[in-house]
């Protein structure tokens, strides 16, 4: 897994308020029967056999995060967002559009990071053949022909619609619920990316290299913590422009 000289980043982070983190149930883990031993580091304590995070080391995570982000996007480098659990699909998508960061919200398509060479070429026909029907280039093939392109660039769009600004294998994802997007993470760490992950009391932190942890479940707890990440990539966006 790589590393991060986290005290080499630049310090944009703001203070958050850990009544925010609470009232937005970041706190609550999972039962205490499904935890992973390695969590311990971040557990308060347990209440009614329910692991409660420590919330100010939440918080600090939290800014580590932002200032990864805000750094990356400072650089021009990418940070693939990727959250396709029910409650995370539609935060992750509005929060990524409005960023400007890739993402996938769908399905991980396996090799996406591993095999990116296959990925590329299936984004560039994707976009190719939306290119073509927008601009009339298949205006001579026939109805049969068209509506064929056509299906193949939504059955490509299924998958690729997020990486459509990607030109390159990802510099870095951002996860959430790390244990459901196992198979992201795993290629990741075979290719030494880094991955900042949203991660519940469930989840194994050793494949993580920056660990955000709270409750992966609840719809406030997800939409704090990919509003900071996000901004602070928005930000470290507009460092460029200035």
């Amino acid at each position: 897994m790589p590393k991060i000289d986290f005290s080499k980043l630049p310090e944009k982070a703001p203070e958050y308020d850990l009544r925010e983190l609470l009232e937005a149930g970041c706190h609550f883990g999972h039962h205490t029967k499904k935890w992973h031993p390695m969590m311990a580091e971040w557990i308060h304590m347990e209440k009614d056999q329910i692991h409660i995070f420590d919330l100010a080391k939440t918080a600090s995570q939290l800014q580590l995060a932002y200032n990864y982000a805000y750094d990356l996007a400072s650089k021009g480098k990418s940070l693939v967002m990727i959250g396709t659990k029910r409650q995370a699909k539609e935060i992750v998508k509005s929060a990524a559009i409005e960023a400007e960061m890739p993402y996938i919200n769908s399905r991980w398509l396996g090799g996406t990071i591993t095999n990116w060479g296959q990925i590329g070429k299936s984004l560039k026909r994707m976009l190719e053949i939306e290119k073509g029907l927008k601009d009339g280039l298949y205006k001579n093939y026939t109805k049969f022909e068209r509506v064929k392109l056509d299906k193949e660039a939504n059955k490509l769009a299924r998958f690729f619609d997020g990486l459509r600004s990607l030109k390159s294998s990802p510099d870095a994802l951002f996860v959430i619920d790390p244990k459901r997007e196992k198979i992201a993470v795993t290629e990741a760490n075979i290719n030494d990316i880094p991955v900042v992950a949203l991660i519940d009391s469930n989840a194994d932190p050793r494949e993580i290299t920056l660990p955000i942890p709270a409750n992966d479940d609840a719809v406030g707890s997800i939409e704090l913590i990919v509003k900071a990440v996000t901004t602070g990539y928005k930000e470290g966006k507009k460092s460029i422009k200035k």
